[in-house]
């Protein structure tokens, strides 16, 4: 099937080129509840099945490996993260405890070793997610619960379920950027042009500064021929597709179960460099947008 790149990635009435409507728009001062030192990226598309989770587990361990201070919010109800970091979200507080007010979220934190911390979830998060519809300001109750631990950390990375729910809108209202992994496929690239919309109204009435940091292509493969052509689709809409792709292996599923990223199970994996090489992207990141 062809791919048009106007049709399956511009919004209805929405005559902006989509690279226009991807730019970093510049924060009113004052307007946010500012983080004394932390940087916060999403990790996030409505779309199921893309590799947000992994993403965040192998993001937050390299950039942690190098340096950086690093706090993993896991804000799915599936608690996929807080699996795959080896921990029980059941047992102790988690981030359902948080959105409810019960405690703060210094209270819940995980370290899992030094510099990576873990903010966990469990299936309880759905219920909080339900309970915040009737909440005054209940778009910002994630924003100034990370704001608690600001001066803690160097980066939150936020790791979004599917769909565009309060918690996923929470996490575009708090966070500075927003990483975008997609499969490149045709119907993951209709549910592309629907994000970059929610993207925009986020924008619009909650976080001026929400930046598109880039589209990421997961579970690539170059052999295939529907592949390269939504490469080609995004790159002639303009989208900000990031140079860096994550190609399939079910090693990051292993590694997933046992609680480990890539770069600690199998290190000399192909897809643990390309993880490397994207850490290097979110380094440049946030090297050129310091606090």
């Amino acid at each position: 099937m062809a791919l048009d790149p106007a049709r399956n990635l511009r919004p209805a009435g929405d005559d902006r080129t989509p690279a226009a409507r991807c730019a970093p728009c510049i924060a009113t001062p004052g307007a946010l509840i500012m983080f004394p030192t932390m940087r916060t990226l999403a990790i996030a598309n409505h779309k199921g099945g893309v590799g947000k989770t992994a993403t965040a587990r192998e993001l937050g361990g390299l950039l942690a490996s190098g340096g950086r201070r690093v706090l993993l919010v896991d804000a799915d109800p599936q608690a996929a993260l807080t699996a795959a970091c080896g921990v029980d979200g059941e047992a102790g507080g988690n981030l359902a405890d948080v959105i409810r007010g019960a405690v703060d979220m210094a209270a819940i934190l995980r370290e899992l070793r030094p510099g990576l911390s873990l903010a966990p979830a469990s299936m309880a998060l759905a219920g909080a997610e339900l309970g915040l519809a009737t909440h005054r300001g209940r778009e910002n109750v994630l924003r100034r619960a990370l704001a608690s631990v600001g001066e803690r950390f160097g980066l939150a990375l936020l790791d979004t379920h599917p769909g565009l729910g309060l918690l996923t809108v929470g996490a575009l209202a708090a966070a500075d950027g927003v990483l975008i992994p997609t499969q490149p496929q045709g119907a993951d690239l209709r549910a592309l042009a629907l994000f970059l919309q929610t993207v925009d109204n986020v924008r619009a009435e909650l976080n001026p500064g929400l930046a598109v940091l880039g589209i990421l292509p997961t579970f690539y493969d170059r052999r295939l021929t529907h592949h390269s052509a939504a490469l080609a689709a995004m790159r002639a809409a303009g989208l900000p597709l990031l140079s860096v792709t994550i190609g399939r292996t079910v090693r990051i599923a292993e590694a997933m179960a046992a609680g480990l990223s890539l770069a600690e199970y199998d290190p000399g994996n192909p897809q643990a460099a390309a993880y490397r090489e994207l850490a290097g992207v979110v380094t440049t990141w946030l090297e050129s947008n310091p606090t």
